[in-house]
């Protein structure tokens, strides 16, 4: 590959509104794709980026709440998936390789600024109770559903520690199994579960304190 130092991508670059002939390359297989920029093909790397800067930018941006620090990420996660794509050989899915890059890149951003993190300890889950899936803005608890709204559930996700925001937004919201959350965040599974719960417990008290005050929720 070339320097890296000259690739430069925009992750919030829009499709463009008329439509373009498909090319042969869009038309590759993922694993194609991965092959030949390991052997140094730049045009297969940068199809592999536009496969996926959307959803690294955004799993970005909820973790900084800043698009232009999210940018700045994405940018550097992608540089560095660039420099290590050779090391990538294939034993778990390159979604899941690329967000443990994109992870860690984030995570040695905010050690940076000094930001609290709650850590992946070992502690017992507790079972499944407090559960929220996130789909839509379905909530699970009966007494909170129908009354929140999908602002008021990103603004109390927004407000989980980076820790537990983290591992609520690979699973919940990403879709990631505990393994492959595991995986990303080179931990135990059982660690993922315990963090999930105490989130998901979190994240419904944060809910009720909205629903609480309505004057504040704009919809």
């Amino acid at each position: 590959m070339g320097a890296t130092q000259h690739v430069r991508f925009s992750a919030r670059t829009n499709a463009p509104a008329t439509r373009r002939r498909r090319s042969t390359q869009e038309v590759i297989s993922e694993k194609e794709l991965i092959r030949r920029a390991q052997a140094g093909d730049e045009d297969s790397f940068a199809a592999l980026f536009k496969l996926h800067r959307r959803r690294v930018y955004w799993l970005c941006v909820r973790l900084v709440h800043d698009l232009n620090d999210a940018e700045d990420l994405t940018q550097e996660a992608f540089l560095q998936v660039f420099r290590k794509l050779h090391t990538f050989r294939g034993e778990a899915a390159f979604s899941t390789w690329l967000h443990q890059v994109t992870v860690n890149v984030v995570l040695m951003r905010l050690r940076k600024k000094h930001l609290t993190e709650v850590p992946l300890e070992d502690t017992p889950t507790g079972g499944e109770e407090g559960e929220i899936p996130v789909n839509g803005i379905e909530v699970a608890d009966s007494t909170l559903a129908g009354s929140v709204d999908r602002i008021t559930l990103e603004r109390a996700i927004d407000e989980l520690p980076p820790g537990y925001r983290l591992v609520f937004l690979l699973h919940d919201v990403q879709g990631y199994e505990h393994r492959e959350v595991a995986e990303i965040l080179d931990c135990s599974v059982g660690n993922t579960k315990s963090q999930l719960h105490k989130a998901r417990l979190k994240l419904r008290n944060l809910l009720k304190h909205h629903n609480a005050e309505p004057e504040t929720i704009k919809v």
